[in-house]
């Protein structure tokens, strides 16, 4: 075992601090990571708090994992020591079932193993991307194309692969319109990427204090839910909704959005049920589904894909001892549009 610096939150709801924690010796297949930069998912904020059913305590979380390989195993053969390397959501799976033999392994038979707050197949409890160093099995970690700068790449290894899966699945495109309700995290990963595939983009939030933003990005345009016209206005539009919030939202008038044929398509995960009328979807064969991130084979496709179209976050940097205040200001929406760890601070006196 090994000791690095890291960041754990102590108990639910209870402020983040300085810890130590041990990383397992290097097995055959593992590849050690000097991780350079960490980004914050909301996902972590519910975790930390516990709200998203019981967790494991002391908590490091971090599924946006960017770094620099400083060791491999004797059966490595994809990476070597210098390698740009990330880690998304899972550290592992069975490896043998249908899903995971088809590159799907987040459907893992068995259950995937989570980057943190998780239990390994060893019985010991996994330890997220806050901290300075971390230990993966060499099929969990992908290639960052150069091209893509560290800091700006790690948000991608979820925020990214979150927004391209359902997009690549239901074939955003030239030809395609796209609508992506929400502009954050995820909402501006999936109009930069929706954009790059070539599809008509229109971002959908309640307010137009984003509009400037939305269409930098990329869409070609933005309506406020708020102004309640705008569901008049755009009804039978949309190939494609991709809902990036995780609010509860009146799905009925989002469907009427939908071309016949059309898909909405939910990423984001309210604590509440959502409630439609069946005919909401009847009436013009419809879809609403939900997409979870990616397996392994699509987030490096994907990492490829930002490489090639120049993609990237758009992040604040901010030390360890900000991790708190980053929190509490991505719960008041105040962020534009992903905080990122520079971990080179993490157990720096």
């Amino acid at each position: 075992m090994s000791t690095t610096h890291a960041i754990a939150a102590p108990g639910p709801g209870q402020p983040l601090e300085p810890t130590t924690i041990e990383r397992r010796e290097l097995r055959g297949e593992d590849v050690r990571i000097d991780i350079s930069f960490a980004g914050i998912c909301h996902s972590d904020i519910h975790q930390a708090k516990q709200e998203w059913g019981k967790a494991i305590f002391p908590m490091v979380p971090g599924h946006e994992i960017a770094g620099v390989v400083s060791a491999v195993g004797s059966a490595v053969t994809k990476y070597q020591v210098g390698d740009r390397v990330g880690v998304g959501c899972m550290v592992d799976s069975c490896g043998e079932c249908e899903y995971c033999v088809a590159g799907s392994e987040q459907f893992c038979v068995k259950g995937n193993i989570q980057t943190y707050n998780g239990v390994g197949f060893d019985g010991e409890n996994t330890y997220g991307g806050y901290s300075r160093q971390i230990v993966v099995k060499e099929s969990f970690v992908c290639r960052i194309p150069e091209g893509i700068e560290l800091d700006v790449a790690a948000p991608l290894l979820c925020a990214g692969i979150t927004t391209y899966s359902p997009l690549h699945q239901w074939k955003a495109g030239p030809g395609k319109k796209v609508a992506v309700v929400g502009l954050g995290g995820l909402g501006h990963m999936a109009v930069k990427i929706a954009a790059a595939m070539g599809a008509e983009v229109t971002v959908l939030s309640q307010s137009l204090k984003k509009q400037e933003d939305g269409l930098k990005l990329g869409a070609q345009h933005y309506y406020a839910t708020g102004d309640e016209s705008t569901f008049k206005t755009l009804r039978g539009t949309f190939d494609i909704i991709l809902n990036t919030v995780s609010a509860e939202l009146p799905i009925d008038a989002y469907l009427s959005l939908l071309r016949v044929g059309g898909a909405m398509v939910n990423v984001g995960a309210p604590a509440n049920s959502l409630s439609y009328n069946a005919f909401s979807l009847l009436g013009g064969n419809k879809v609403l589904a939900g997409s979870m991130i990616g397996g392994i084979p699509e987030t490096q496709e994907m990492l490829d894909f930002c490489a090639e179209h120049g993609i990237g976050a758009e992040i604040e940097v901010i030390d360890a001892e900000q991790v708190n205040t980053a929190y509490e200001r991505v719960e008041n929406s105040d962020v534009r549009y992903r905080f990122v760890i520079d971990a080179a601070t993490i157990g720096k006196e």
